[in-house]
């Protein structure tokens, strides 16, 4: 048993591991802020936007089927990084003579997992949230539903409303 007076001194690495980095942290940030030029510019100062000049506003409607494909890939590739450890494990049962019955029994935890994903992605695709090329109404009603999907024979080409 540790007497109480020592207690403390159990964690005294790590409080010196915090201090020594909030001090270096500032130490190296202060260090930057006096050595490093100051020479502002209205170009230094502009958005970089890959090289390009920013044009308009920031604040204008962003497509949301690319953060929608985003967190798709996202959650997929989370969850098939996760099956890896769990297909160790299932060999591991499967070898390690645990019985056919706990064998099974991971195998059908396993398939469910498996078709829930499939589930999910299936509905994503059937939804159209995965194709980049959807036809869109023109957005003449008000409401919210203004912007839903229909049949690409229905719209006129771009040529010619343009030309019109």
């Amino acid at each position: 048993m540790i007497p109480p007076e020592f207690e403390i001194a159990q964690y005294s690495s790590a409080i010196l591991l915090i201090l020594s980095a909030v001090v270096l942290v500032v130490t190296l940030l202060s260090l930057s802020k006096l050595i490093r030029p100051n020479h502002p510019t209205t170009e230094k100062e502009m958005t970089y936007e890959c090289g390009e000049t920013p044009v308009g506003s920031g604040w204008l409607r962003f497509n949301l089927r690319f953060y929608v494909v985003a967190l798709v890939f996202v959650l997929f590739d989370v969850e098939l990084a996760l099956v890896f450890p769990v297909a160790t494990v299932f060999r591991q049962i499967a070898d390690g003579g645990a019985g056919f019955r706990h064998t099974f029994i991971f195998f059908l935890q396993f398939m469910f997992f498996f078709d829930v994903l499939g589930l999910g992605l299936l509905y994503i695709v059937k939804k159209g949230d995965l194709g980049w090329v959807r036809s869109f109404r023109m957005p003449t009603e008000k409401g919210i539903r203004s912007w839903e999907q229909v049949a690409p024979a229905n719209l006129e080409p771009v040529a010619e409303k343009q030309a019109s």
